[in-house]
């Protein structure tokens, strides 16, 4: 019989009690803070608080290469690879921009993390049937200077390749004449496998890419811009184009 490691150990007995109770104090703040700002721009602050206490508790530490856009108070559409639910907090870290994610509708109903993601305006989508709310939520996005944070491939990758992106927040980002700005993570399917419970310390790497201009582009030209950002996220050199 082979016990299982101390990393594991680690996670079961000191990181899940962890991350649990910084999820519910930070959701309940992140909800009284959204009765007095129905923007979401404190819930948002939560977010970012909550995602650099679960990083320091886990051990991760996260370098950025390369630069933001200089201004992150005008919206754009961030697109990234997907290998680890450590992707969330360390987004949410780093990225200096006030964030709402494009996340799967069944979220909103677990507790506390659902519950903020209704109140603090995240996209909440339906695959089936995604419907006219995920253009009212964007538009709203738009008005009040947030950004969108999303993973086109839909899912946690089983390896480090980049799959397919899904081209509905590129059509987005079109239509809304957003720019997108491509970002790679390197290291965290390290920090915590797909389908594994074990969480290890570790270094993750995040590249940003020059932006996407969509000034212009019509609904043609979608699939060449998700072809676009697919090759950056693709290409482990900060600041270089696609």
């Amino acid at each position: 019989m082979t016990l299982p490691s101390w990393q594991w150990w680690r996670t079961v007995l000191l990181l899940i009690p962890a991350v649990s109770l910084f999820t519910i104090v930070f959701g309940v703040i992140s909800l009284v803070s959204g009765l007095l700002d129905r923007r979401g721009d404190m819930a948002h602050r939560c977010a970012r608080a909550w995602a650099r206490v679960i990083l320091w508790t886990a051990g991760v530490r996260v370098r950025v290469h390369g630069d933001w856009p200089a201004d992150g108070n005008t919206s754009a559409v961030y697109v990234s690879n997907h290998q680890s639910i450590f992707d969330i907090p360390v987004v949410f870290a780093t990225i200096p921009a006030q964030l709402r994610i494009l996340a799967k509708a069944m979220l909103g109903g677990i507790p506390f993390i659902g519950w903020h993601l209704r109140l603090a305006g995240h996209v909440l989508v339906d695959r089936a049937n995604p419907g006219p709310s995920v253009v009212r939520k964007t538009q709203q996005l738009i008005r009040n200077g947030s950004s969108l944070v999303v993973f086109p491939e839909g899912t946690r990758s089983d390896d480090d390749q980049v799959g397919r992106f899904k081209p509905g927040v590129f059509a987005i980002a079109v239509d809304r004449q957003l720019p997108i700005i491509p970002i790679t993570l390197i290291g965290t399917r390290h920090v915590m496998r797909k389908g594994h419970l074990t969480v290890r310390p570790g270094v993750v790497d995040v590249i940003v890419h020059p932006p996407i201009s969509t000034l212009g582009l019509r609904r043609e030209d979608v699939a060449r811009v998700t072809a676009l950002a697919r090759a950056a996220v693709r290409n482990p050199e900060p600041g270089t184009a696609p």
